[in-house]
């Protein structure tokens, strides 16, 4: 096989790879999200993940609930929760999972990011 011939097959390898990435969020994290959600009155929204400058490591990841997509986002469903995602943020956050735990000394929302180079020691800002 030529080097272009090569070079051509890694190029479509990894935009296929980057075409069927998704966000995962785990069955104890979407518990947790619809209950949330159904306590704010939010049970018909979606979750909206993105990331944005600051924290300990130079970005943060935000989660919201939202009713409107927009025009760009990028959808995914996991363990029936809806999640919408500006394509900005996409490429900071495709292929991640997000756990949530309930213990006591280190529980909350887990994002667990093949992406990031640098991650803070409170899990909510990263580097890539």
């Amino acid at each position: 096989m030529s080097e272009a011939t090569q070079n051509q097959k890694t190029i479509e390898n990894q935009q296929h790879a980057f075409q069927n990435a998704k966000i995962t969020v785990t069955k104890n994290a979407v518990k947790r999200l619809k209950s949330v959600m159904s306590s704010d009155g939010k049970d018909n929204h979606f979750l909206r993940m993105s990331v944005e400058g600051g924290g300990c490591s130079g970005m943060t990841y935000k989660m919201d609930f939202e009713n409107k997509k927009g025009e760009f986002d990028k959808e995914f469903e996991s363990n029936g929760l809806t999640i919408i995602c500006d394509l900005k943020s996409w490429l900071y956050l495709k292929d991640i999972e997000v756990d949530f735990s309930d213990d006591l000394l280190n529980g909350g929302f887990k994002i667990k990011n093949p992406n990031a180079e640098r991650t803070c020691g409170c899990g909510t800002s990263f580097s890539a």
